[in-house]
């Protein structure tokens, strides 16, 4: 097996220098990307795919797991065929294509991640956890970078770490808050499932006027909305926060239910994205976005809220269990479970779909489960550290 690796990496290394930071999204979302032909897109079909199958099933987690990735980068064959063999976070719980990240996680336990901030710079970074160590650098997934507005304040999501705006090709998507930053909905940048309608937007025009790239993402598919229970007296308590995934039905928790999931990415020139004249006033977009979050609301969305914690009077503070994976108290920490609007409680609705927590200065943990993607769980997440006026 060390034998075929050595030459998958010979077979490459001629290449290396022709991809930049950025990840090529055409690899893993099934474009045509740069490809040479050679003897290695010639072997017999049941060879190819005894060997892929043998790869796929020795490696389980990062970093060996890189080599999984480079045989889909030898040539359209081997690609389609480890596309076939790789299966989703949902069945597998691994996330080996960057596609991974827009698709649910694993139904049985929750995938453990966690979140690097830098507060000079305004980013945030997302990494799979490699072991129990919470210290460790991990699998990078996502980064996100904060832009503050007159009326609002805007979290680009992106792929790539050094590039992180709309009109790259890295780009996955934004959270966009209020004023008061009670309010939030997250965005994709392609379309979270079939009839997906997307939200009109003066950025989209800008895009379109500036022609930043041949390719990019299509416009902003709302596919959550979350609001956080005002707190004016300054009542004694934790956050409140609820959240409805327009893009999740509600019936995805129950047993044999089925979430949206993504399977590749698409890009759209700029020529089809829609926009809005530059005549409309600020106020009517802040009014329109304010009131977008509950308009959208899909009937049967799932609906979550976070899990009531208790008062501990030996520690004299609020408490949840996190199974050790948070160790400091913030007003930031929570857990989601199922609200029982979506109907009758069972056993799916006790399950943390996700659980975010500090366990030091700028270190955070996140870890998230099926039916909600890591995106959307970095997005909720992101939603925590913005500044509420008021609810603190």
């Amino acid at each position: 097996m060390s034998a075929i690796k050595s030459i998958i990496n010979r077979s490459r290394s001629h290449r290396v220098v022709q991809y930049s930071s950025a990840p090529d999204l055409s690899l893993f979302g099934g474009g045509c990307g740069a490809e040479t032909t050679s003897c290695w897109a010639n072997l017999p079909q049941e060879l190819l795919r005894e060997v892929l199958i043998r790869i796929e099933e020795s490696e389980s987690s990062w970093p060996p797991r890189k080599n999984v990735v480079a045989c889909a980068g030898v040539c359209r064959s081997w690609r389609d065929i480890t596309k076939e063999l790789v299966k989703v976070p949902e069945l597998s719980g691994k996330l080996t294509f960057p596609i991974s990240v827009k698709q649910p996680g694993p139904r049985d336990f929750l995938l453990q991640c966690f979140i690097k901030r830098c507060r000079s710079a305004q980013t945030y970074r997302l990494y799979l956890g490699l072991n129990n160590a919470l210290t460790e650098d991990g699998k990078f997934l996502l980064a996100a970078r904060k832009c503050r507005r007159p009326t609002c304040t805007d979290y680009i999501i992106s792929l790539d770490t050094d590039d992180m705006s709309k009109g790259s090709n890295a780009y996955v998507g934004k959270l966009r808050s209020n004023f008061l930053g009670t309010k939030f909905t997250v965005f994709d940048g392609q379309p979270p499932h079939a009839g997906a309608k997307m939200t009109k937007s003066r950025s989209s025009r800008l895009v379109n006027l500036k022609q930043v790239s041949p390719r990019v993402p299509t416009g902003n598919y709302p596919v959550a909305s979350i609001s956080y229970e005002l707190n004016v007296l300054g009542s004694r308590g934790p956050r409140r926060m609820h959240c409805i995934m327009d893009a999740i039905p509600a019936s995805a928790i129950e047993p044999g239910g089925i979430a949206p999931t993504q399977t590749e990415f698409s890009h759209h020139n700029v020529d089809f994205l829609p926009s809005l004249p530059f005549f409309r006033s600020k106020s009517n977009r802040v009014e329109s976005f304010q009131s977008g979050s509950l308009s959208s609301q899909r009937e049967g969305a799932l609906v979550l809220k976070n899990k009531a914690p208790r008062w501990h009077e030996q520690l004299q503070c609020w408490c949840l269990n996190f199974h050790g994976r948070v160790t400091v108290a913030s007003v930031k920490n929570f857990q989601l479970v199922v609200s029982p609007e979506n109907g009758p409680a069972g056993p799916e609705h006790e399950n943390i779909i996700l659980q975010f927590g500090k366990v030091g200065k700028d270190l955070f943990t996140m870890d998230y489960r099926y039916p909600i993607s890591a995106f959307q769980a970095f997005a909720l997440c992101l939603s925590s550290f913005d500044t509420k006026i008021a609810c603190e």
